[in-house]
């Protein structure tokens, strides 16, 4: 039996009436017929010529961009950035929408993915439904706040560097990224060439000078002579090993939070919004509440941000244990806390040395896991602590709502989520939620 081979939909133009915001930076809309598509660079209630990108006939759902718009949303404003639109720079989804709308966007998709992988509302989950801004971020019309500290560049065939466009390796060369924080601007990376080079990631220290600059070549490229325009340390991406070794200068830079100066070497994680390290340990601390002598946990821990602020917290009679999967980002953890005897640092990854660790129970947990969550066996492990609160920081609200969803079937209920805006003109988001055991009947 053979089967009629399907034809690809690329370039085809539909006619549309655009619905609600869906994860992920696009909007939902129908053709005539009936088929889904994800369409970019709208906005809910807009009527929009959408030419799909990715997809073919009998597919469960195609991807668009908006390429005309015949009736546009009040929300709508001209896109800041000059890189930004169907086919252009990956990077932003919601250039052309105002500052407030793209929070309540945000919100939007908070609130469904909450209720359809979680069964919550946000009165459930104790959320006002709001995302917040960060204090600062606020600027005038038609510009755009600088707010990111790392910035990973990719390098075109012809050595000029720029951002990827959407779902490609393809490359849109830029002047300038709009949202890269004026550490990174300052460097000038765009304006230099870089034969034989893949991606240049260039990193900018809140609350230092130290400038990194983290070089990966084409398989067998030599690495040019590197000259920008302030000074930096330059590290050197492996071709055989994968791993980051130093070419000159500090294989680290300095970040200042949370009242401590913080080691963060080479692939070390940090958050990348300028504001972001202080605004969140705020939040976890207020929802946790530590006291003095308290046992407490801090799972993916980095470079130890949120331990350190525990271990402040819980005093000399306290106790803190950080588990951490990055052998770098460990290292850097126990350098930043060695003055702390009651913390301790554990290198691997969360399920494995959790188990091993012998602890039965906590009165704390903080977890700020990747992008894909924690998942079911480690949540239920954290349950069975039988912790007083559990703080848990999430970049995505899709693996929120499903570990939301576990630590309820664990025994656990959210008491208070806090979502904030930590990057704007784009469709990510960060929200805090603070967990307590659930009462029996409720």
């Amino acid at each position: 039996m053979t089967t009629e081979p399907t034809q690809s939909l690329v370039g085809q133009e539909y006619e549309v009436e655009v619905g609600a915001v869906a994860h992920g930076g696009h909007c939902v809309a129908r053709t005539s017929e009936g088929q889904v598509l994800f369409v970019r660079h709208t906005l809910p209630g807009e009527r929009v010529v959408a030419r799909v990108t990715d997809g073919e006939e009998g597919a469960r759902f195609l991807r668009a961009d908006a390429v005309r718009v015949l009736e546009a949303s009040p929300d709508r404003v001209e896109a800041p950035c000059p890189y930004s639109g169907p086919g252009r720079c990956g990077g932003c989804d919601w250039q052309h929408a105002a500052p407030g709308a793209q929070r309540r966007l945000k919100v939007s998709v908070i609130a469904e993915q909450l209720s359809r992988l979680a069964g919550l509302t946000p009165e459930e989950v104790g959320w006002d439904g709001t995302v917040e801004p960060v204090p600062g971020d606020k600027v005038a019309k038609g510009e755009v706040p600088a707010w990111r500290t790392r910035v990973q560049y990719a390098v075109d065939d012809e050595g000029r560097a720029g951002l990827r466009r959407h779902r490609s390796h393809e490359v849109e060369p830029v002047d300038r990224c709009l949202i890269a924080a004026p550490g990174v601007s300052e460097l000038g990376i765009e304006q230099r060439q870089w034969p034989q080079i893949d991606t240049v990631e260039a990193v900018a220290a809140t609350g230092s000078n130290d400038r990194q600059v983290i070089i990966t070549p084409k398989p067998g490229g030599r690495l040019p002579i590197v000259e920008l325009d302030k000074p930096v340390s330059l590290m050197r991406v492996d071709e055989k090993d994968g791993g980051v070794h130093r070419v000159h200068g500090r294989p680290f830079v300095r970040e200042r939070a949370a009242g401590r100066t913080w080691r963060v070497g080479s692939g070390g994680f940090w958050q990348v919004h300028t504001n972001a390290p202080d605004l969140l340990v705020e939040a976890v601390m207020q929802g946790l509440m530590p006291r003095k002598g308290d046992m407490a946990l801090d799972l993916y821990c980095g470079v130890g941000l949120f331990a350190g602020a525990l271990a402040e917290r819980v005093g000399d009679q306290g106790a803190v244990l950080g588990i951490e999967s990055g052998k770098r980002a460990a290292e850097d953890a126990r350098h930043n806390l060695q003055d702390l005897d009651r913390v301790r640092i554990e290198q691997g990854k969360v399920d494995q040395v959790l188990p091993r660790t012998g602890i039965t129970e906590a009165d704390l947990v903080v977890l700020d896991p990747p992008r894909a969550g924690a998942g079911k066996r480690t949540v239920e492990h954290v349950a069975g602590l039988g912790a007083r609160r559990i703080a848990y920081v999430a970049c995505d609200p899709a693996a929120l709502a499903r570990d939301l969803k576990y630590f309820r079937e664990a025994g656990y209920r959210p008491r208070k989520l806090r979502a904030f805006d930590l990057f704007p003109m784009t469709h990510h988001v960060e929200c805090v939620a603070v967990l307590e055991p659930a009462v029996k009947g409720s």
